[in-house]
């Protein structure tokens, strides 16, 4: 389970790499009632900025910075040592796209995508721990890696990570793989993400690896036509998933990809 007192290892931040930080403003005030508030004032941050709800940091945007980035949403995951994860990813053979960096009186961040293609980073903590709210309606409450390569994400993430991992049937003849750090929890409390290998249609489709967030809702359905009704193109309608809940995955209007979930118990 996610929480805002992460261990190395679990989700500590995500943000969104935007074209358009007004247009995105806008978009996620109408699905989710986010404000937005910039990281420094006067515009010193370069155009980076908080997602807040009720106060309490849920998410964070941010322009485009790399060259060749696509809109996207990007998982953060809990160092206590950025500079001995980037080791661990060179190691494991994965690729460095950000040095470990300081963000002056914030922490230590650093980007790295894994061997089948997904990119990732890592939060060294200093004066900001991570975001403020999770596990609660329009807040972050899951984490998903859709992989060309399950069996190579699984090594990469526990040779950096430590992760371990329980399997479960998805229903479909696919198996579902729950995602653990030490520390994080026990029993079924302790997985904060899951893992799913993408589908000969998909990989033929020419599907990448990817991280995606669940944001949780009260109403999925009313969710999921809020995020259409302003722009967002559909993935996976509304459906529902034995054990887990009620589920769709869109693409917000600059092609970021996100998924509703009514399912914990938190969303009544």
């Amino acid at each position: 389970m996610l929480t805002t007192r992460p261990v190395p290892g679990t989700p500590n931040w995500i943000d969104l790499g935007s074209p358009d930080i007004d247009a995105s403003v806008a978009f996620y005030a109408g699905v989710f009632g986010w404000t937005y508030q910039p990281a420094a004032p006067g515009g010193d941050g370069g155009g980076y900025g908080f997602f807040q709800r009720d106060g309490g940091i849920v998410a964070a945007v941010g322009p485009l910075s790399e060259h060749g980035a696509t809109p996207s949403w990007t998982v953060y995951f809990h160092t206590s040592d950025a500079d001995a994860t980037r080791r661990a990813v060179e190691q494991a053979g994965g690729t460095v796209r950000t040095e470990p960096d300081e963000v002056p009186g914030a922490g230590r961040l650093a980007a790295f995508t894994d061997p089948t293609g997904a990119d990732f980073a890592v939060w060294e903590p200093g004066g900001i721990t991570g975001l403020d709210t999770v596990m609660e309606p329009c807040a972050l409450i899951w984490t998903e890696l859709y992989t060309t390569d399950l069996a190579a994400a699984r090594e990469f993430y526990r040779s950096v990570f430590s992760w371990t991992y329980q399997e479960m049937d998805a229903g479909d003849g696919s198996t579902y793989t729950l995602l653990s750090a030490p520390g994080g929890g026990d029993g079924e409390d302790s997985s904060h993400g899951g893992m799913l290998q993408l589908g000969p249609e998909h990989l033929a489709a020419g599907s990448r690896s990817e991280w995606h967030p669940y944001f949780g809702v009260r109403d999925c359905d009313a969710a999921f036509a809020a995020a259409t009704g302003h722009g967002a193109g559909t993935l996976i309608p509304p459906m529902d998933v034995p054990g887990v809940g009620r589920l769709a995955m869109v693409k917000d209007p600059a092609g970021a990809v996100f998924a509703l979930l009514k399912g914990d118990p938190s969303m009544t």
